[in-house]
């Protein structure tokens, strides 16, 4: 049985209501916090690559840098599936919907437990078989099973992570997740010197830190989630799947998912084609991915700060804030991209340096950067109207957008050049290329659509069915 309640009882100490309010100051004091989270949450990967290239050399940093596209494709899909129950979770917040908002949580956590559990087998089981459909370079393969079979093995406390993070962020709460999230990262770079640097153990312990330190922020998140006490408060006994539940998380995550491995997949084509060249392009690829994670940390924190504050928005039937808060979010994520992308241009000898200083390494780094950097400013619009979409429940819109553009033209374009030419330059551009023309597909959807009444028009075939 649904029943409503007034709005400040939904509140919880560290959450935002977008339905009311500056909507441009809460995006801001939304995305800060968020901002500084992803900040940790990305040194969980780049510690390992930085500790690794230091204490142990080019040959290992190229083990853990040889495949990081794998994990982004395996662990991507099930982080597009929990979008849907984020969704769902803004809306019902939104719509002041209790009822609502515990069945998605619950349901939102069963299923990341039976992913998890998934995720850890199979990539356990065939790490070796994808390393080797990747052209991992023979020399390099030992060092990169070892590293992502450990990896794997703590897949799902990843998953869970990513599962209760998305549920505070859903209702507004962005703070808590970034004191979690300071605290196992700090935890992961003291594992990292002390078995790599203390111990003298190899490139499998960067991968056990990790391990440790995702499984000490789920049990934070859980532990908070269960005393919490309000609207979001977890019940060990209520977590179970509820069929009407599940159904909708899939109908508006399993696109996300599907984007999402997509771009994982594609991804993997290019890898695979950076793995034919020699390890130090293998170790310049990984370099730069970590570098260009950090420089569009800001770009995702909006993002994800668009997606809540119109899901909520539209769950409250506010048509217009909605419209003026995701405008808001796409023009500062833009804008703050373009700059970063010329921070990032220029400084690109020595960011690459900073992680590996062996000539070969820097020189492909460099002009990787030199190729994409300037145009950050696309992939953070596609990106941020992607976020959009999720927030107005068209996840469709983006999946179809990245399969036809960043899946399949990206991957007939590198194999036609790479037939044609072999220069390693012609791979770096399938991004700058890509991204323009989602960016253009993007901005007549968004401009000449009426994405703000898509939970509406599901109502009302939902009525008429029932």
């Amino acid at each position: 049985m649904n029943f409503k309640i007034k709005k400040p009882s939904l509140a919880l100490g560290d959450s935002l209501d977008f339905t009311q309010g500056n909507p441009y100051k809460l995006i801001v004091k939304f995305a800060l916090p968020l901002f500084i989270s992803q900040v940790f949450q990305q040194l969980y990967n780049t510690a390992d690559s930085f500790i690794v290239g230091r204490f142990l050399g080019t040959e290992e940093l190229a083990a853990v840098s040889s495949s990081g596209t794998l994990i982004f494709m395996m662990i991507s899909f099930f982080e597009g599936l929990f979008m849907g129950a984020g969704v769902l979770i803004s809306r019902y917040f939104g719509e002041r919907n209790r009822e609502g908002v515990s069945k998605a949580v619950h349901t939102d956590i069963s299923v990341g437990l039976i992913s998890g559990a998934v995720l850890t087998v199979v990539g356990m089981v065939f790490t070796p078989t994808f390393l080797r459909w990747m052209n991992t370079d023979p020399e390099v393969l030992p060092l990169a099973v070892q590293y992502f079979r450990v990896y794997f093995s703590g897949s799902l406390f990843l998953v869970m992570y990513n599962v209760c993070r998305g549920i505070m962020m859903a209702v507004g709460d962005s703070k808590r997740p970034l004191g979690y999230l300071i605290t196992s990262s700090v935890l992961n770079i003291i594992l990292d010197v002390l078995f790599i640097g203390v111990f003298g153990w190899g490139v499998w312990s960067a991968a056990a830190a990790t391990v440790v330190s995702q499984g000490v922020s789920v049990v934070l998140c859980l532990t908070h989630l269960m005393r919490n006490g309000g609207i979001v408060t977890v019940s060990v006994k209520k977590i179970r799947i509820h069929a009407d539940m599940f159904k909708m998380i899939v109908r508006y995550g399993l696109p996300s998912g599907v984007q999402n491995s997509v771009i994982g997949f594609a991804n993997i084509i290019v890898q695979s084609q950076i793995n034919t060249f020699e390890k130090f392009a293998m170790a310049a690829y990984g370099v730069h991915a970590k570098i260009e994670g950090f420089a569009f940390l800001p770009i995702m924190s909006f993002n994800m700060a668009i997606t809540t504050f119109v899901g909520q928005n539209l769950g409250a039937g506010n048509h217009e804030r909605a419209k003026r808060g995701a405008l808001f979010g796409v023009l500062a994520a833009t804008g703050l991209a373009e700059v970063i992308g010329v921070i990032s241009y220029f400084a690109s000898p020595y960011l690459v340096g900073f992680f590996d200083s062996t000539k070969e390494v820097v020189e492909f780094g460099v002009r990787q950067a030199h190729t994409v950097a300037l145009f950050y400013c696309l992939l953070a619009f596609s990106h941020a109207v992607a976020a959009v979409c999720r927030g107005a429940g068209k996840a469709v819109v983006p999946m179809a957008v990245m399969l036809a553009v960043w899946c399949v033209f990206r991957i007939t374009y590198i194999l036609i050049v790479m037939k044609v030419s072999g220069d390693i330059g012609y791979v770096y551009m399938a991004y700058p290329i890509t991204w323009a023309i989602s960016s253009v597909i993007y901005f007549f959807y968004y401009r000449y659509s009426d994405w703000v009444h898509g939970f509406e028009k599901k109502k009302k075939r939902q009525i008429k069915k029932g």
